[in-house]
Order: C-alpha cells, then structure tokens, then sequence
C-alpha cells in the first residue's frame, strides 16, 4: 500500500546519499513517516549488488512485519533490476530459518517466538551462520530498528557484533515511531529499551558510523493528512530523563489530539450512508483503533451492516496460502519445473497480483530442488515449519482495513478514520491498583496512526466496549457480563481450527476430498460461520468438548486443542470452580479465509488427498458470542455435507 507517487520517484540528494554508501560502510539511516524509505532501501540494494558487485546472497534483509516485506519485495519485482534475488524476511521468519538450518533435528513447534529468537541468538554466536549453505552476510540491511526491544534487539546486536569487521550494514529507524515497546512488559524496562538500539549503534560505531537523514515526506497529498507531522521531530528528540519524558510526551499527545478532533468526524457506522461510503470508496480506507477489542466490535458492527472489510492479523500470524495445498495435492511428482509450476497454478486462484515467476522464485529460495526444480518433499517441510518466505504469508490487500494502530504499522492508506483517544489522565498516587502510564508511547502510537493517510483523515467516536475484557493469560479479549463471573462471548484466533487431520477425517466424519473441493471454492473470505458443540463430553479434564466450524450449513472443520483449552479456562474461574455447562453454539465469527497445512503424508493419502501431507483448513477471526440452549446444540446432518463429485 504505497504511494504510486512514489512509483517513478526520483532521488532526492538525501536518498542518493543513502544509495552511494559503500558496501563496507555503517550506515544509520534516520527516516521520518512517508520519507520515501524502500523505495531507497530498492535503489540502496540494487547499487549493492550492480555497482558494488556483491552476490545477492550476501546480502541479509531483515524488517519487523510482514507488511514491510511484502512491500519491499513487491517493490524490487516491480522497479528493482540487479536486486531482484536479494531476499527479505521478518526477524521472526529469519530466526526459523538460521534454527532450521542450525539444528535440523530439533522440533521447533512447541517454541514461542521469544523462545525461537533467544536460541538463534546462541546460534548464531556458536557460528551457526557461517557454517550455512551461504556464509555470512557481507551487508545487512535492517529495517524499523526502532521496534528492537528485547531478544530481538539482543539478537541483531550479536549479528552485527560477529560479523561487524568485515561486513557492512545499513539499518534504518524513526524514534518517533516507535510503537512496540509494549512487549516488554515491565514499565522500567521499558522506558530504558525505548530506542536502545539506535544509540546501541551510536555508541558501538561511533566515528566510523555514518549517520543519514530522510526528512521529506511523499506520502501526504493534502494538508489533512500533512497535520501530525510537524510534531515527529519532538518525539524523536524525546528527553532521556523519565519525567521530563512524561511531561514532553503529555503535551504532544494533547497537541495530537486536538489535530485530530479538528478533524471531521466521519459519522456513524449505523447511518446507512456512513456504511455506503465505506463500501464503495474507490480508494484504500483503514479503521485505526487503539486495542484489538475495540478492533473486533468495529468489525463485528461492520459485519451486523454487511459491510466488506478484513479485520488486521498479527504480524506473528503466518498462515500458508491456499494455492500451496492445491499444487501439492494435484501432483504425485517429488519435484517441479518451472513451466510444471506455472502450468499448476493456472486453476488454483492465486492472490490478487501474484506472477508466476515471482512466486516461483519465493519458493526456490525455501525449497530448491536439484537441476533448477522445487523440491515438493523440502516445501511440505517449510509450511509444517512455518517457514514460508513473508512474502507468501502477508494477506491480501483490501479496500477496507479494521486495525489496531501496531498492526497498522508501516501501512499506508488514502483514508484513514482514527478512533477518538482517551485524554491522557495520570494515576493518583494513592491508587492500589498499578497502572502502566506511558504517555511517550501513547503519544507515538496517536502520531503512526495520523501519518497513515495519503489524502483524508477522520475521526471516529469510539464504540461501546465496556463488556469487553482482555484476558492475559489466554491473550484473547472476552465478552463479559453484569456479573463478574459471566462469560459470554470469546476472540477467534488463527489457530482455533485443527491441523491434526484433514478436515472430514476425525470429529465430522465425511468425505474428505469433496471438503477440501467445498473450502476452495465455496468458502470465501470474511463468510460468517459457526461452532456448534459435537457432543457434551469434555475431550480432557483441562478442555471443553468438540466443536465443529460450521459455514453455510456445512461442517467444514474442527476446532483446535489449544481452543477447547483457552474455552475450558474462561469459563473455568478459580481452582474450585467445576465447568458443568458448555455453549452449545458459538455464532458471529467469520472465515478469515483458508490456509494450507502440512501434516502427515499417511493421512492424506488414507484421506484420498495425495502423498505429500498438505490439506486445506479454514481460518477464523472475529467474536464470538455464546448461545447457551440445547437445542442449539442439535449437530450438522450428514445430509448437509459436501459430496466430491457436487465441486468438481
């Protein structure tokens, strides 16, 4: 989503700048919102690899989101020329692959995240890097520095420290839109993390640091959206005493918000014309709100309107295209040429813009296969990994975006509607109750979201949330009652379907072929579904019992171990407390669309679904609301199921 302003931009003196830098050189780029940064990080890597003469593979490309990958990488097919093999991958997508690589025995799966990065970080320092298929990076491009906190943070600095004597790199970040420090959950921690890397760089390089500043901004095209901009240097040059901080970043928040309710407000989403806007606008619009549970009721009153929009994933949410099945599915082959390749993906509905060529080279990059071939054993192996290049696993575009602000990151819109912020109102010394203030961060948060717009900016009256509660041990937001103990409703997440089997083969017994015809042509995206209690005996004594994921009157899925455990943990409240009742229907949820899976090759073949273990399974998004009747409970017929021959 960016500006095609920018499409045939030429550089400015402060890009070519940045472009010019030798290979060997460190380079801090400083780049403020919309300041034409990958279109210079797409010039910087093409001089890299044309006039500097390295090898794309020596290049090492890394970014915080998907989002950001999948832009640069869109951008170099389309205007790169040397670059074009140069590969960029999110910190999380690169950790997988250097562990892959590093231990190829070991089952990663049940690691968090966190966990995955801090073992790469040991990896990396007991010389895992240089011992890969490609050596160690003769330059390292690094983008949105100012999100490193943590072991993320701890990870690139191990990086650039072990290989800083020969190797160049060029890092680029703004302060003033740092927006992730919230994953440090210590509120001390975190204010000294807060742009730690940046003088971390400063103070590692220092004389032999070159230091580069980006400053003009392409992306606004109208005062409106130019409104917040103004206020960026002041967040960057944030004072470094805690207090002073508080009061500085205090100040700029009002002076943020009062831009903001200058704003026209955008109306409500129960006025019909207010609903017709946001469905046919010819351009891109995002709805930027302030936490996920104010997110997931904006959608959920979108839906009520059957008003076309995708609800923001994660940026950890990785799921595997749905083409990726069907290719391994419609061939008993162990590898591909590229004009096999390109032949198969003629029926299997690639994503809006994908070429052939493009995807071939993704793929390649994961699962290259002898005598330029795609080794089909080595790609069931990346989607069971979740080591599908960021490019691949980025969603869609789509004219209409509900987000919150972090996920929003990075994205550009040409009307962006921002949801009425709360006045900043500091803790009373007295209170028991701790609360984490943190205006410097909400202060950044307000000034991102009011720099997504090309053109228009809104405002929008925040809806009513005050049933919505987030629970942290599960990490999912819940709808709770006038009584503290009620539970009526809980957030869908991507992993709430089974990937234990192919969809037919346990739970609902149908046939598993005419199901994975019925998910690829009939299950469209942002469709409304339903879970419907199987039976009322618990699986085990920490989970509910099974549900089926129910779309159009057909069951098409299985609900995941790890939903009927967060389920039995809502609604179970202390240790003493026996869960007796179960919803017997879980309705206002949506398909988030369908995504390929890689499991065992003896059950897809026994499932009549090929020898390379990769099916189709729905995902879910949305809130779910609880219906507690037993009728409700009354399971699917096997009349209602789809046969293999009714989707040929």
């Amino acid at each position: 989503m960016t500006s095609p302003d920018l499409e045939e931009h030429c550089l400015t003196l402060d890009q070519q700048l940045v472009v010019d830098q030798p290979w060997d050189a460190r380079v801090l780029v400083t780049a403020g919102a919309g300041s034409g940064k990958t279109h210079t990080l797409v010039r910087r890597l093409d001089a890299l690899v044309d006039r500097e003469e390295l090898e794309a593979a020596e290049i090492l490309v890394l970014s915080f989101s998907r989002a950001a990958v999948r832009e640069l990488r869109e951008r170099i097919d389309r205007h790169g020329d040397a670059a074009r093999r140069v590969r960029a991958q999110t910190f999380d997508s690169w950790a997988a692959s250097l562990l892959a690589r590093a231990y190829p025995e070991t089952d990663w799966s049940g690691s968090t995240f966190d966990q995955r990065i801090v073992a790469a970080t040991e990896a990396i320092g007991r010389g895992a890097i240089e011992v890969g298929e490609q050596g160690p990076p003769a330059h390292v491009v690094i983008d949105e520095v100012q999100d490193l906190v943590g072991v993320r943070r701890e990870m690139v600095e191990e990086l650039l420290d072990r290989f800083s004597s020969n190797c160049g790199f060029t890092v680029v970040g703004d302060a003033a839109q740092a927006v992730y420090g919230f994953q440090v959950s210590d509120p001390e921690q975190r204010a000294l993390e807060t742009n730690y890397f940046l003088d971390w760089v400063r103070a590692s390089y220092g004389e032999d640091l070159v230091e580069l500043h980006l400053g003009d901004n392409f992306r606004a095209r109208t005062d409106e959206a130019r409104v917040a901009l103004s206020l960026g240097p002041c967040l960057q040059r944030l004072p470094t005493d805690k207090a002073e901080a508080v009061l500085a970043a205090e100040h700029i928040h009002r002076e943020l918000r009062a831009l903001l309710m200058e704003a026209p407000n955008f109306g409500d989403l129960a006025d019909s014309f207010v609903q017709e806007s946001l469905r046919y606008f010819p351009g891109t619009t995002a709805i930027l709100c302030r936490d996920n549970g104010q997110a997931l009721r904006i959608s959920e009153l979108l839906d009520e309107a059957d008003v076309p929009h995708r609800l923001q994933r994660s940026t950890r949410d990785r799921p595997a295209p749905a083409w990726i099945a069907g290719l391994l599915t419609a061939t008993a082959s162990s590898s591909l040429t590229q004009e096999r390749f390109a032949e198969s993906l003629t029926d299997l509905g690639l994503p809006t813009g994908s070429a052939p060529e493009s995807l071939w080279r993704s793929l390649r990059k994961v699962a290259r296969g002898p005598r330029a071939t795609l080794d089909l054993a080595a790609l069931h192996r990346v989607v069971a990994e979740k080591r599908l290049p960021d490019e691949l696993t980025a969603p869609e575009p789509s004219p209409l975006v509900i987000s919150t602000v972090h996920r929003a990151k990075g994205l550009e819109f040409d009307r962006v509607l921002i949801l009425e912020p709360a006045v900043l109102t500091a803790p009373r010394p007295t209170a028991k109750k701790k609360y984490d203030y943190d205006p410097p961060a909400e202060a950044r948060l307000l000034y991102v979201a009011m720099t997504r717009p090309r053109d228009d900016l809104y405002r929008l009256d925040a809806p009513v949330t005050w049933l919505l509660r987030k629970d942290q041990r599960l990490d999912r937001w819940y709808v709770a009652g006038r009584k503290s103990w009620a539970r009526n409703g809980m957030e869908a997440l991507g992993l709430d379907v089974s990937h234990e089997h192919p969809p037919g083969v346990h739970g609902i017994h149908q046939d598993p072929v005419g199901l994975q015809k019925y998910l690829r042509h009939e299950a469209g995206t942002n469709a409304p579904v339903e879970l419907r209690l199987l039976h009322r005996l618990p699986v085990a004594d920490d989970q509910t019992p099974p549900y089926a994921v129910v779309h159009a009157g057909h069951p098409i899925g299985e609900v995941s171990a790890r939903f009927r455990q967060d389920l039995h943990r809502l609604l179970r409240q202390g240790v003493n407390w026996e869960v007796r009742t179960w919803p017997a229907l879980i309705t206002g949820l949506r398909l988030d669309g369908v995504e390929s899976v890689a499991g065992s090759t003896a059950a897809t073949e026994r499932a009549g679904l090929g020898a390379h273990g990769c099916w189709l399974a729905p995902r879910l998004s949305g809130l779910g609301r609880f219906h507690w009747a037993a009728e409700a409970a009354e399971s699917p017929s096997d009349d209602s199921m789809p046969q293999g021959e009714s989707y040929s």
